[in-house]
């Protein structure tokens, strides 16, 4: 298998620094552009200036979008990560994938089937409802078709993530009935991005519910739970890591059995979502790509309660687009996510990598 050469633009904000660190030590991927925003003072700054952890792993200066760059760049590139404002992903996906380099889109531009839809919740006009039918949606585990053709992902958000891994196991059993389904997310003050806001300031940051009844992850989470959802995020005091509840009810004749069988069969093969026998707690999962899930069922009112815990940057972002990405090259899509001895991993036809 030949390695990929890859471009991360945003690579200095949260979620492109984990991708760094992602891709850095991914044996198939050349990273050859760190790319910030045009105007950005980190132009020309060594990566690891910025994000101090990755000193001695990733040096590399970091460099501005321009018109200029994009030309001498696309021509030598096969994949590229965009962990950018929603327009300007829009606006760039569709110039990359004319010149055949695969998209991996970390903003919402083409998480959404309607254009419609981006001006309410997203704040601008959507100009490419083709790219939005082409989008595939890069919920990981449920990533059942092979994806080796797809030129253009749609990563989910993390809320996203972590409520359709409780929902899409019991949607694909049909096990729910069609009434109101209602997510509780808590997130910590990373998923607000890295630039200065004192709303998501630390010192400033309490407890505390926002969006109410508006966020524009709920479209997203409905979309594709295929039932109307009531999502309630919350901000909370912490760095990173996201805990979201889902409370629905069960159809009547639906057992405990049903419901452990329909996670199971769900989630058995996939590595990286992991079964508790206990409720999940965020210290658990972060600096991890893991997502942990537990639920409980009460069979007189056929109510289920099941709760995911995830890194909101890393599975609800920089880990499952490296998924993704792993993927659409025919590679599981835990690869070089779970091990940091490469001598053990082994590529699809049993060739040790050295």
């Amino acid at each position: 298998m030949s390695v990929s050469k890859v471009a991360i633009i945003g690579a200095s904000g949260y979620v492109g620094a984990e991708l760094v660190g992602l891709l850095t030590r991914h044996p198939y991927v050349s990273l050859r552009d760190l790319v910030v925003s045009e105007h950005s003072d980190s132009d020309a700054r060594p990566f690891s200036e910025l994000h101090a952890r990755w000193q001695g792993i990733c040096d590399v200066p970091l460099q501005s979008f321009s018109r200029q760059w994009f030309d001498s760049a696309v021509v030598d590139l096969d994949a590229v990560f965009l962990a950018t404002p929603h327009e300007f992903a829009a606006t760039w996906a569709g110039e990359f994938l004319v010149h055949g380099v695969k998209v991996f889109d970390l903003s919402a531009a083409f998480r959404l089937n309607s254009p419609d839809l981006y001006i309410n919740h997203y704040g601008f006009e959507h100009q490419y409802p083709k790219l939005l039918k082409e989008a595939c949606y890069g919920l990981a585990e449920w990533l059942h078709e092979d994806v080796t053709e797809q030129t253009l992902f749609a990563l989910p958000g993390c809320y996203p993530t972590a409520s359709l891994l409780a929902l899409k196991p019991l949607a694909h059993c049909q096990l729910n009935q069609s009434g109101l389904i209602v997510v509780n997310g808590t997130s910590g003050v990373s998923g607000a991005g890295r630039n200065a806001n004192l709303a998501t300031s630390f010192n400033e940051v309490s407890l505390r519910p926002y969006q109410i009844l508006q966020h524009r992850h709920q479209p997203e989470i409905s979309q594709e739970a295929g039932a109307p959802v009531v999502f309630n995020p919350h901000l909370a005091p912490f760095k990173r890591g996201l805990l979201a509840t889902v409370t629905l009810q069960l159809k009547s004749h639906v057992s405990e059995q049903d419901v452990t069988q329909a996670y199971a069969n769900a989630y058995d093969k996939t590595p990286l979502v992991r079964l508790k026998k206990q409720w999940p707690q965020i210290d658990d999962v972060t600096f991890t790509p893991f997502a942990d899930l537990h639920w409980q069922f009460d069979d007189l009112s056929k109510t289920l309660v099941v709760c995911v815990a995830i890194d909101n940057l890393l599975k609800g972002a920089a880990s499952q687009a490296v998924q993704c990405f792993n993927l659409s090259l025919g590679l599981p899509s835990e690869f070089s996510l779970i091990t940091d001895n490469w001598q053990a991993v082994t590529d699809p036809k049993g060739v040790a990598l050295a």
